[in-house]
């Protein structure tokens, strides 16, 4: 995983034991896992009384980090030894590594989950239509007279309607059908297991 710098400079910052001392660390891992699975923002997130102590700026720069490390973690699938040695690079203790793992196993299906909720979806086909049209001639050539089909699939993505238009020829026309047709036996297959 590549981390930019002041993600690097906020999580050295949480590594720093005489900085960020033991139930600092904690809260600070409990309040960014929290801040990414609400559903709504609180901007009270970091009035803990453990992080009172706390440089605000330092302490807005390590919530960031450490959320930021949190999704970049979630989103490449990072096991405990890409975790590990990253943390490591950043001067984070054995300790403390093993506490950012376990907590981080303990909220990553949720992560997960809010992960794939966001973003766009593909669109449904809800209509298709076709109409076969032939070159006559082009600029090149007097005579071609070669039939192509102009295809037309109406779609829905999100409760806005668009079309997507193409053309084929007689041949990539089949070779579209031949692998609709696979997919559609694929998908019986897969509902009768």
């Amino acid at each position: 995983m590549e981390l930019s710098e002041s993600v690097q400079r906020g999580l050295q910052l949480l590594a720093d034991q005489s900085a960020v001392d033991h139930s600092g660390f904690q809260v600070l891992l409990d309040v960014s896992f929290r801040a990414l699975l609400s559903s709504r923002a609180d901007p009270t997130v970091l009035d803990q009384p453990e992080l009172k102590h706390m440089d605000r700026i330092h302490l807005k720069q390590i919530h960031a980090a450490v959320t930021t490390f949190i999704l970049e973690a979630v989103k490449h699938n990072a096991d405990q030894s890409t975790i590990s040695s990253c943390l490591e690079e950043l001067t984070f203790s054995t300790e403390r590594v093993e506490i950012f793992f376990n907590t981080h196993q303990k909220h990553k299906k949720d992560i997960e989950r809010l992960l794939s909720s966001i973003g766009r979806r593909s669109p449904h086909i809800n209509d298709v239509s076709w109409r076969l049209e032939y070159h006559m001639k082009n600029g090149h050539l007097d005579k071609i007279n070669e039939p192509f089909y102009l295809i037309s699939l109406n779609t829905e993505n999100e409760g806005s309607s668009e079309d997507v238009n193409f053309t084929c020829t007689t041949e990539q026309l089949q070779d579209l059908v031949a692998k609709l047709k696979d997919a559609a036996k694929s998908v019986e297959k897969a509902s009768q297991m």
